[in-house]
């Protein structure tokens, strides 16, 4: 099941007077990148919260945004380093002397620097806090991934449109094909006809070159095998597992298979078919650039 690497993610818990909310937004990336906006409560947590978004999510731009709000009437807890306040009371006082500064230092300076205050150690903190957050989280983390399945489901529906498109054009291409191969060696063969006149011409040879460029035009090969990439590719897009690597690497395949049809056939109509081919594939590239 294709999961898109788009979404977005909203958590609410309230419990014990505390409510935490937790907002996942999801953007497309070449790997898993999570960054948190937590509040001062929550600081030191910000490794967990990303532990519990990479239990869920393998690929995507995580922007997490997590609040809490007491209801109890409890304080957030903080604490005062008085050595640090010191320390940063005679830095100040330094700084003014030098500068030649004759306010003198005060209280709320020394509150622009968070040395002085903070919050209180994890060990200290209200664990309740954590607690109703973390179910938030995991909220927010399920809402995205539901959201984030349905654009895949839909992103599916789009490339099997598509499939089904890109083999019907490689049926008549390996139509075309086979109707142009005797055609060239016709044309080939009175050819050089014209250019001998009446010279003797060794049939021999002439059937061992016409032979080599009838292997050089017939793109069979080159049609089974985008045929095999198209099965596989269909098969990616049902898998369980993340996708989207995988389907990378076939499209670049298909790709590969559908220049080199290009280049052997002088066809008109092949390369028009070519021209279709290699449009649709560069919608379904765009496309799965967002699959996880």
């Amino acid at each position: 099941m294709l999961s898109s690497m788009t979404g977005y993610g909203r958590g609410e818990e309230a419990r014990d007077g505390i409510l935490a909310v937790a907002e996942l937004r999801s953007v497309n990336n070449r790997f898993l990148e999570v960054s948190a906006r937590l509040p001062r409560s929550l600081a030191a947590r910000e490794n967990e919260v990303k532990e519990l978004i990479r239990k869920k999510i393998n690929r995507g731009k995580i922007n997490a945004t997590i609040s809490v709000e007491r209801k109890d009437g409890k304080s957030v807890p903080l604490r005062i380093d008085p050595q640090a306040a010191k320390e940063v009371y005679k830095l100040l006082n330094q700084l003014r002397k030098t500068a030649g500064i004759t306010e003198k230092v005060k209280l709320e300076h020394l509150l622009q620097f968070s040395e002085v205050i903070g919050q209180a150690e994890i060990a200290d903190s209200d664990e309740a806090e954590w607690r109703v957050a973390q179910a938030a989280i995991d909220k927010a983390v399920d809402a995205l991934e539901a959201m984030r399945r349905q654009e895949g489901r839909e992103l599916g529906k789009d490339f099997q449109q598509r499939i089904v498109m890109l083999e019907d054009n490689v049926r008549k291409v390996e139509e075309l094909s086979k109707a142009q191969v005797p055609v060239e060696r016709e044309r080939l063969r009175e050819r050089i006809k014209q250019l001998l006149g009446q010279e003797q011409v060794d049939e021999g040879r002439l059937e061992m070159e016409l032979a080599l460029m009838a292997d050089r035009i017939d793109v069979t090969e080159e049609c089974v095998r985008f045929k095999s990439h198209l099965k596989f590719f269909l098969k990616a897009v049902d898998d369980q597992d993340s996708a989207g690597r995988k389907l990378n690497f076939l499209l670049q395949e298909l790709n590969r298979e559908a220049n080199t049809i290009g280049s052997k056939s002088a066809s008109p109509d092949i390369a028009y078919l070519v021209v279709h081919m290699k449009e649709e594939l560069e919608k379904i590239r765009e496309q799965v650039q967002n699959i996880e």
